[in-house]
């Protein structure tokens, strides 16, 4: 009885750290994405429209998807922005590559 509840605790843990847990992050994150929206922000709706902030009053979001063309959407549908963040610079490489250096000392000519 004693290794069922064991078992039991574990897969209740696992469940927490493996589902909740990270679901719950991106529900933090994205409702502080949505408090932050300002006008002029290129963003992507749920149902996959692009389109740029052109008002924003209250849960409606006034959203202008051609030119002249602006649509009203509830303020939850935006679902992130339309150009992520720039990725961070790449790391340089630890050693130099050594067939460079072998080809600037063959082509020298001395």
């Amino acid at each position: 009885m004693e290794v069922a509840l064991l078992y039991f605790v574990i897969l209740a843990l696992a469940f927490f750290f493996l589902i909740v847990r990270p679901q719950r992050r991106r529900v933090t994150t994205h409702r502080a994405f949505v408090s932050a929206l300002e006008l002029g922000d290129e963003v992507v709706t749920t149902g996959g429209i692009f389109g740029v902030i052109r008002a924003l009053d209250g849960d409606r979001v006034s959203l202008e998807i051609a030119p002249a063309t602006v649509v009203t959407v509830a303020r939850a549908a935006i679902a992130q922005p339309a150009y992520p963040a720039e990725p961070a610079e790449p790391a340089e490489p630890a050693e130099p590559d050594a067939e460079a250096e072998r080809g600037d000392d063959e082509g020298s000519g001395d």
